[in-house]
């Protein structure tokens, strides 16, 4: 696999060079850590949705051979309290996380009560076959309206956890005087990340050096580091956290803690031993976190030609058992819902609700898939009143270009205020629509149509808030072997890390990127920054490494002035030597490193030089630089479907995809095109195959992908794939974030598509994922209410 140009990285498509180790199996994730002598823990966990905990009795367990140790929470003393917050935030009326080990209420079912660590993974679940709960069962608050039947904390009596609002103008006036108004009501269901790897702890105590050594499958291994200092009382100093391999995070893994992620780095500091644990997919399902979870009631005022005077939603959000994450997603929700158009008048209010279901942290989109479901449900509806194309509809209420930045009025959960940094929505949205040719399509409905076929087209476009702050770092440093080393805080998980930051460094150092080297610190005294999530780590990560590399790039010219005795205006750097401008004197980056610091091996210029003079200290070059932004920037996106849906069977088919994104200047397109893929894929699967589904008292029925059913390469269609490039005035870079872009309207397009497609029958499509099951239920429903009236 080759490098690019020298200097001429960014912009052009560079295949991953993470890729090939990868997919010789050569990766090194957690599991594959544990070595001979390895203890496994494992947990047992609750049976019961919503349950006391009367007895606990893990006496035989503890007496198999091969168990090493049973914990349950009152073995873990005062370090069994609440797990952390993140982001603690007014609107939180009353914010509640889970215990590492329950002792005496169990609130979901998967909730940890006992860990257990034996010599072997199996000898572990055979002690935890022998552990003995006795519960009292409580009713489970499964649905927004089981309030009634119980409570999940004794002290919430309506099981509400927090209440998020805000306002921008005068919406009871605007919706009082407007043309037009009209209300859905429309939901969106549960689902989750379900990385190919899932969650995992290595830990190992080094009892010599009284030093722990974490390998943590996570998106934040630095803010592991700095939790798990203060939660087990560990000097930093003695800490090592690492994320290796990473299969997949989409959020899942940016959960900070996790019960797992305090226990078991403790079993090895307690037993000094090492300790590792990996998730099973039935353990994921049933205890990682989840998302999606909401219900809206909205009400739009319009005018007659469909231009948007007021909207206002009131939703019901279900944050599980706990609130970990705090109102993140349910506040994106609310801040994203006007998107991409101007609405002068806006309000939101979202109930935030405790049920007994595993907890719910960001799953990728973050909230705002549901906030562009609901928005563009809207446009829909408004231009089915008016007789119009949808289409038409949106292009009437777009953000003019001039607006620029466009303050929306609304401030999001860290504190800083929603402002749109730039954006060309018309003219992206027209390019989707070009691709898609809505007159064509429209003559082949007409024929399929008498054919007794439905097909139909639906859009939807998003903005999506990326470059989460407020920092991140970079180290950039050139070796004695002439390599250029990037160090950075963002762990990768399929981003492509290893190549973008290397492109970029590559670009200002004037070298073949294949001679930089990218890596996650271990979040140690290098660790600069935070993690990978909320689309930022091009943004923050990418503006840090092009600074560092500029830092370098200058000290790099000031020393090779004084080899050169020239002045540094004179040099240049190309293809891994620093050269006198107009002469034909150079010297490699390799020999520069090396006589600069000769402790290492004799200084290399032959002549006199103020390296081997004998005076001159060695010098590092090596630099390190922060990119820090309090605002975030504006990603935006087109697309289009076109379904066929079989009103026998329920299925839907995607015919065709459009797909037109803006992420602001692009760094490797292969990348981006990449993640816009990965999300297209995802948003398809939580458009019309998945659904976490509970009975009525709490138990999970969807525990395998035998009944939650991904989708494959054979639900991807035909798909036309275009950009704009709107650069971003807010970094030097110009780039947007993108990683969560491709999921986002995924689900508002395809609805739409699937009521074009039934309009002869009259079906109206309010929730999602739109399953064949739902599907038939939904058309049988439509008509026996149409024959009755």
């Amino acid at each position: 696999m080759t490098g690019t140009t020298a200097g001429k990285g960014t912009g052009k498509p560079m295949e991953r060079v993470e890729d090939e180790r990868l997919l010789r199996g050569l990766g090194t994730y957690v599991d594959d850590l544990a070595m001979p002598g390895t203890l496994h823990a494992y947990f047992v966990r609750s049976v019961h949705a919503n349950a006391r905990i009367t007895s606990i009795d893990v006496e035989q367990a503890r007496r198999l051979s091969g168990v090493h140790a049973v914990w349950t929470g009152h073995d873990l003393g005062e370090l069994n309290g609440p797990l952390p917050l993140l982001g603690p935030h007014p609107d939180l009326i009353a914010p509640r996380t889970q215990l590492p080990l329950a002792v005496d209420r169990v609130r979901y079912v998967g909730e940890a009560i006992v860990m257990v660590i034996a010599e072997s993974r199996y000898r572990a679940e055979d002690a935890a076959e022998l552990v003995e709960i006795h519960y009292e069962p409580l009713p489970a608050v499964v649905e927004f309206t089981d309030a009634d039947r119980g409570m999940v904390h004794d002290d919430i009596a309506d099981n509400v956890a927090a209440v998020v609002h805000q306002s921008r103008g005068d919406v009871d006036t605007a919706l009082a005087s407007a043309p037009h108004k009209l209300t859905l009501d429309l939901e969106i269901e549960r689902s989750g990340g379900m990385p190919m790897e899932g969650r995992g702890v290595h830990a190992k105590w080094d009892r010599r050096t009284r030093r722990l050594h974490v390998s943590d499958s996570t998106q934040s291994h630095v803010a592991i580091r700095q939790g798990l200092s203060r939660i087990l009382d560990l000097p930093l100093d003695q800490l090592e956290v690492l994320a290796p391999d990473v299969g997949g995070g989409f959020g899942t893994k940016i959960m900070l803690f996790y019960p797992e992620e305090v226990l078991v780095p403790l079993a090895a500091m307690r037993l000094e031993a090492t300790v590792a644990w990996t998730e099973d997919r039935y353990e994921h399902f049933i205890s990682a976190n989840q998302e999606r979870g909401q219900v809206h009631r909205a009400t739009v005022g319009y005018d007659d030609d469909g231009k948007l005077l007021a909207v206002r939603t009131a939703f019901v959000h279900d944050t599980g058992a706990y609130i970990p994450y705090g109102i993140a997603v349910p506040a994106v929700t609310g801040t994203h819902l006007p998107g991409q158009y101007h609405v002068p008048n806006y309000e939101f209010t979202g109930q935030v609700v405790y049920t007994n279901k595993p907890p719910v942290s960001p799953y990728r989109g973050a909230g705002r898939p549901q906030g562009v479901f609901v928005m563009e449900r809207l446009i829909s509806a408004m231009a089915k009143s008016l007789g119009l194309e949808p289409s038409e509809v949106r292009r009437r209420n777009f953000i003019p270009d001039d607006a620029f930045p466009y303050d929306t009025g609304l401030d999001l959960h860290d504190g800083s205020r929603a402002i749109y940094d730039s954006g060309r929505y018309a003219e992206g949205f027209q390019l989707a629509m070009s691709h898609a040719d809505l007159t064509a399509f429209r003559a082949r409905q007409k024929q399929h149509r008498s054919e007794g076929r439905f097909t139909g087209i639906g859009s939807a476009t998003y903005v999506e808030g990326t470059g989460v702050g407020p920092y991140e770092g970079c180290t950039a440093a050139l070796n004695p072997n002439g390599r250029i080393v990037v160090d950075v805080s963002v762990p990768s998980q399929g981003q492509g890390h290893a190549t973008t930051f290397a492109q970029l460094a590559a670009d200002v150092l004037r070298c073949d990127s294949a001679s930089v080297v990218v890596r996650a610190t271990s979040g140690g005294a290098g660790a600069v920054g935070h993690g990978t999530f909320g689309s930022r780590a091009a943004v923050m990560a990418g503006n840090a490494v092009a600074a560092a590399a500029t830092n370098l790039r200058r000290q790099i010219l000031a020393t090779a002035a004084e080899f050169f005795e020239c002045s540094a205006e004179d040099l240049s750097i190309d293809n891994g030597f620093v050269q006198v401008t107009g002469t034909g004197a150079r010297i490699s980056l390799a020999d520069l490193a090396t006589g600069v610091n000769p402790i290492r091996y004799p200084a290399v210029p032959a002549t006199s030089t103020p390296w081997n003079g004998g005076s001159a200290p060695p010098i590092a070059l090596a630099a390190t630089e922060y990119f820090c932004n309090r605002q975030w920037v504006f990603g935006f996106g087109a697309h289009v479907a076109e379904v066929e849906v079989d009103i026998a069977t329920g299925k839907t088919t995607l015919l065709n995809y459009v797909i037109v994104h803006d992420c602001g200047r692009v760094l490797n397109p292969l990348v981006v095109d990449g993640q816009i893929l990965g999300g297209l894929v995802q948003g398809i699967g939580g458009a019309l195959l998945e659904l976490l589904a509970f009975d009525a008292a709490g138990q999970p029925t969807t525990t395998s992908f035998l009944n939650f059913r991904l989708p494959t390469i054979d639900d991807l269609p035909p798909l036309v794939l275009d950009e704009l490039q709107t650069p971003s005035p807010w970094n030097p870079l110009g780039i947007k974030g993108t990683g969560e872009a491709g999921i986002i309207p995924v689900a508002a397009a395809i609805a739409e598509a699937i009521e074009d497609a039934l309009e002869p029958l009259g079906v109206s499509v309010t929730r999602m994922p739109m399953t064949p099951e739902r599907m038939r239920h939904l058309i049988a429903t439509t008509t026996t209410q149409q024959k009755e009236s």
